[in-house]
């Protein structure tokens, strides 16, 4: 069995069921150049411990949300709906 992920709206359910979206990256504003897109898109800090984190409910809400998880345990502290306009 995989870890547990609290999903805000179906609370805590295997990790199987959600799909991992990637680090939280602040998107490129609508001037930014294609070095800024390629950071965005394909580079990533991977640094062990705490980060911020997409992830989708696809066998529950079917939707997105963050989540703080500890890259070195998959511990998840904690999860939340991202802001409006995320």
């Amino acid at each position: 069995m995989g870890f547990l992920i609290a999903c805000p709206n179906c609370g805590e359910r295997d990790a199987s069921e959600f799909r991992f979206g990637g680090e939280l990256n602040a998107r490129p504003g609508p001037a930014a150049t294609p070095e800024e897109w390629t950071r965005y898109l394909y580079l990533r800090r991977n640094e062990a411990g705490p980060q911020t984190e997409w992830w989708f409910h696809r066998h529950g809400c079917r939707r997105w949300f963050l989540a703080s998880r500890d890259t070195r345990t998959n511990a998840v502290a904690r999860t939340w709906w991202p802001p409006e306009g995320s």
